[in-house]
């Protein structure tokens, strides 16, 4: 199958615009697309504290402060804008990895505060495997995208991730720990460990150090060919401090923003996708059901997410039945459906993926691309209306950026290594 041609960012259409008359999902829109939504996301640099959280007209909300998980998105988005030659996109990534080496570092003990106040002090002092694992995620891809410092900051959070958060019997991450890491939260999350796969997928390609990958396949194997496999395709995403599955965390409030009750289809995805990047690395040394899981999990986020009506999308949550709990559509969940189709395509070439992919876009073109202030809408409501259940603002271009470039894009085990080998 032949592999699609460079996002080159270099045609006449302007950042905060769309090509006229461009089909969705065609290379045009969606180099068009990630142009716009790294100029949106450009105006999330603060003179202090990395990058803000910003609001449905691209402005920073103050009060929000920085996020730790934003700052390192978006340190991200800009290492893959400058392996695609976006103006400003280096400096960008300068920025961000200063942030991380100053004041988000915990000089005393270790690790990186999860959030900072506007005036660039921590907002707060606890740590969390999720905000680390996009700490090695952004220096990993500002490494392969061959920025100065980078790899010092890799080395550095590897080795928070590898003595503070890594439970070798477990085989995955502890979820939460305090300022000291002298006491752990009773609880572990597959949220964190997922994006830790994502991270220590990267770090194998930037280090050259294979154990990153054995040790996201050893994740995998504890959540997906566990868990997920016995609680038919749906990933169970609390635990208790044994790993036994917490089925009724968050069961009064479902809404929580990071740890919702029930079952996650986008989650469903986004798993598919790094399973299908790590048993294309692997290769004939991948273990069979790699594959086999990413299919399933597709397939189960597909039958329990999407719903037609009143708007075309994908619920929220659902319980461990498959029913709907919250049916707020999120941005993120469409561009992990794109992303997870796009990649399954790519390996087994089954036209069934190429179809979902281009009616998703179709979808997320007519409801959730905000061609008046830019970037998506990251909420609708079942209607397919701009709402803020969850969410306000438009926090960061993460999910939606890797979603336009990775239909176009080869398959590798991390998007700044796709967009650095693509022709």
């Amino acid at each position: 199958m032949k592999e699609p041609d460079r996002p080159a960012l270099s045609t006449g259409t302007p950042d905060n615009q769309l090509p006229d008359q461009a089909q969705p999902a065609s290379p045009a829109y969606l180099t068009s697309m990630a142009r716009q939504l790294l100029a949106f996301g450009a105006g999330a640099r603060q003179p202090i504290g990395g990058f803000g959280y910003l609001d449905n007209a691209g402005r920073i909300i103050a009060a929000q402060g920085s996020p730790l998980w934003i700052t390192c998105r978006m340190t991200h988005c800009f290492a893959l804008g400058s392996l695609m030659g976006w103006p400003g996109a280096p400096a960008l990534v300068d920025h961000g990895l200063a942030a991380l080496q100053q004041g988000f570092a915990d000089k005393t003990n270790g690790g990186w505060f999860a959030a900072l106040d506007d005036a660039g002090y921590p907002a707060s002092t606890v740590k969390q495997a999720y905000g680390h694992a996009f700490v090695v995620l952004a220096a990993s891809s500002a490494t392969l995208a061959g920025q100065p410092g980078a790899n010092q900051l890799l080395a550095k959070s590897l080795e928070v991730m590898e003595s503070r958060f890594w439970e070798p019997e477990a085989g995955a991450v502890v979820d939460q720990l305090n300022q000291d890491f002298s006491c752990v939260e009773p609880y572990r999350g597959a949220n964190a460990n997922m994006h830790t796969v994502e991270a220590f997928s990267a770090a194998a390609l930037a280090t050259g150090d294979g154990i990153w990958c054995e040790r996201a396949l050893l994740i995998c194997e504890r959540i997906i060919n566990g868990a997920a496999r016995q609680n038919g395709w749906r990933i169970p995403e609390h635990y208790n401090p044994d790993w036994t599955v917490n089925r009724d965390y968050n069961s009064q409030t479902p809404a929580d923003q990071f740890r919702p009750f029930g079952a996650t289809p986008g989650h469903g995805f986004e798993w598919a996708r790094l399973l299908v990047q790590l048993q294309h690395h692997l290769g004939d040394k991948a273990p069979p059901w790699l594959g086999q899981a990413a299919q399933e999990l597709y397939d189960r986020a597909v039958a329990d997410g999407w719903e037609a009506r009143p708007a075309p999308g994908f619920v929220y949550t659902t319980d461990f039945d498959g029913q709907p709990v919250l049916r707020t559509r999120l941005h993120w969940v469409m561009a992990e459906a794109v992303a997870a189709a796009a990649v399954l395509f790519k390996v087994t070439g089954q036209v069934r993926y190429q179809n979902d992919l281009e009616a998703w876009w179709q979808a997320i073109d007519h409801y959730f691309v905000d061609r008046t202030q830019g970037s998506w809408h990251h909420e609708l409501d079942p209607a397919g209306r701009p709402c803020t259940t969850l969410w306000p603002g438009k926090p960061d271009i993460y999910h939606a950026l890797q979603a336009s470039l990775l239909p176009m894009l080869p398959v590798t085990l991390a998007v700044a290594a796709s967009v650095r080998a693509a022709p």
